[in-house]
């Protein structure tokens, strides 16, 4: 959880530095790509996490 949360502040730490400084869309991008990364962690890690109970 705590490398989500990290990943989660750079994220949105480099898009808002990216959105802020004119002539860094290279930072806004790299934000985005690094924030889609991070919600596809999250969802593969609740995918292997989910409890899978044998059916009775």
């Amino acid at each position: 959880m705590v490398l989500f949360l990290s990943l989660l502040v750079a994220a949105v730490a480099l898009i808002a530095i990216g959105a802020g400084v004119a002539g860094t869309l290279y930072l806004t991008s790299a934000g985005v790509l690094l924030l889609i990364a991070d919600l596809l962690y999250l969802a593969a890690r609740s995918v292997w996490r989910s409890p899978r109970r044998p059916a009775r």
